[in-house]
């Protein structure tokens, strides 16, 4: 089982953009001589806590700084894109980085309308399954008569993944034989389900010849058990406020999450969030290892919305070590 990053270049209350993606970059090099297999970044909008919302020119960024480790988009939301764009984005990516960009392609806004009238595409209908053919198309070999070609792009077979919290996704990835990445980390309603589906429905395809499955998990590990909880009330805090529709920048950690939030939407947070792992290093063992051998995950991707970039580092560190350890094991 490989494992991965997935990151959202958070900008925590009282600093700024710039040194989110700093850190970003920080972190990327750390993972990199952690084992981590790859870095992804994700695209949001309208968001003052999260500094990837131009995800391929950040990828580019952190693709510059290290040297392994596969780089990509965890996803970029194909609805506010036109595909020949993006093929020419992550065709570029990967002409300066050969075999290390990954394309995952998610069909949310990632925003709400406003944002999608902004970005021009709020008035068109649903086209995404056929967007994402067609992008594939850009990055395969070149089609003779095609009247429109991606330069930089055409040839560079760069992997395409399906993202999705729902059914949807799970079976347009078996469909078209791609891999693909369940958002446990924040929608883990329809998981067992999602990736049953994934797996039974299946179809071979030139990039992939069997499923091959991602498990998002939220980490939160540090010296403690109660270290890891208060480290995760930044994301507690923050999953409320998006939920109220205030988004913020990343919420410093509190000692009582039931008074910072209230008990109702306490429980309704922790629901959504309840694929992750915390505490101490032996706690998060326990719980990863159980997650692995309930989901059966090809790849596990860790994410963690930490205030204090030092902590957050940490829980990576942390984290990395447990995988390889049960990675070794199996």
């Amino acid at each position: 089982m490989l494992y991965s990053v997935l990151d959202l270049a958070p900008v925590p209350e009282g600093s700024d953009t710039a040194t989110a993606i700093s850190n970003s970059r920080n972190l990327a090099i750390a993972a990199e001589e952690m084992g981590y297999h790859r870095y992804w970044l994700a695209e949001h909008h309208n968001m003052p806590g999260i500094a990837s919302a131009a995800t391929s020119v950040l990828i580019g960024h952190i693709a510059d700084a290290t040297r392994r480790m596969r780089i990509g988009a965890g996803g970029v939301m194909l609805p506010n894109h036109a595909p020949l764009a993006i093929a020419e984005q992550f065709g570029t990516l990967a002409t300066i980085h050969p075999g290390r960009i990954d394309l995952g392609l998610g069909r949310a806004p990632g925003g709400d309308m406003a944002v999608a009238r902004a970005l021009r595409r709020g008035l068109e209908a649903d086209r995404f399954p056929d967007d994402v053919v067609e992008l594939i198309d850009y990055l395969g070999d070149a089609r003779p008569g095609a009247p429109v070609s991606a330069h930089p792009g055409q040839g560079t077979h760069v992997p395409v993944w399906i993202l999705g919290s729902s059914l949807y996704g799970a079976q347009l990835a078996a469909h078209l034989g791609l891999p693909y990445a369940f958002a446990s980390h924040f929608a883990p309603d329809a998981l067992e389900q999602a990736v049953d589906i994934y797996r039974r429905q299946f179809q071979p395809s030139a990039q992939l010849n069997r499923p091959y499955f991602m498990l998002a998990v939220n980490v939160f590990a540090a010296d403690t058990d109660a270290e890891g909880a208060y480290l995760r009330t930044t994301m507690q805090q923050a999953f409320a406020r998006l939920r109220t529709g205030k988004p913020s920048k990343l919420p410093t950690p509190v000692d009582d999450i039931e008074a910072a939030i209230g008990p109702e939407m306490t429980r309704a947070v922790n629901q959504a969030l309840h694929v992750s792992a915390v505490g101490s290093e032996a706690s998060v063992r326990t719980q990863l290892r159980a997650m692995c051998d309930t989901y059966q995950p090809d790849e596990m991707i860790i994410t963690g919305q930490i205030h204090d970039h030092a902590a957050r580092v940490k829980s990576f560190g942390i984290a990395a070590k447990v995988l390889a350890e049960i990675k070794q094991a199996a």
